[in-house]
């Protein structure tokens, strides 16, 4: 299999900066809003910045909900990253209700603001969630548990059903923020692996070797 990744380009996110990490792990970078493009990709990317609504949004006006969903139900890699792993979800509560893309069971909620500082911003640990024994054969299998950290910027965190959907967590102030996910063939990260440094390289680069 090809080392090309796919960005879908739906005039949202920070698509240079995924572009330039994807090149920097040893893949090649495409953007693309093109259906038939999108369906015979080998490997799936989704950027997203912002609020929920506005990607869902712009997802939509360039007719890519239905690729994007086609893909994902297939066996290829399909990463999502940031709003883009919060749009895997059913619906988020950002400002109102609104749905997602629905391919990976729960919703988007609110980082509880109590005693802590909202948005979450910087660099935070991964650790092992309850629910997962190790990293082994993961993207993250090269990551320290507790160790490994990764940058983060956001206010909003997904909430999987099925605890075993977690990949990765991250703790912030006594609260388990939801860090990466994985459903078979699909993975999320809530942080971002292109400005994360050597954590997020390695990333990348077992992406590009699914």
């Amino acid at each position: 299999m090809s080392r090309v990744v796919h960005i879908i380009d739906y005039g949202i996110g920070n698509l240079l900066s995924v572009a330039r990490a994807i090149e920097k792990a040893g893949g090649e970078a495409r953007l693309t809003r093109d259906a038939g493009e999108i369906a015979a990709a080998d490997r799936l990317l989704l950027p997203g910045v912002g609020a929920f609504e506005a990607c869902m949004g712009q997802l939509s006006h360039y007719h890519l909900v239905d690729p994007v969903m086609a893909f994902a139900a297939g066996n290829r890699p399909f990463m999502g990253i940031c709003v883009g792993m919060q749009m895997l979800m059913d619906h988020s509560l950002e400002f109102g209700s609104h749905q997602g893309l629905g391919i990976v069971p729960g919703h988007v909620a609110a980082i509880p603001a109590d005693s802590r500082k909202v948005p979450h911003i910087g660099w935070s640990a991964l650790q092992v969630p309850a629910m997962r024994d190790c990293w082994q054969d993961t993207v993250l299998a090269d990551a320290q548990p507790g160790v490994s950290s990764a940058y983060f910027l956001h206010s909003f965190a997904c909430v999987p059903v099925d605890a075993a959907d977690r990949l990765a967590d991250a703790d912030y102030d006594g609260f388990a923020i939801c860090a990466a996910i994985q459903r078979e063939n699909v993975i999320g990260f809530q942080c971002h692996p292109e400005k994360s440094g050597p954590t997020g390289l390695r990333i990348l680069e077992r992406f590009l070797d699914l």
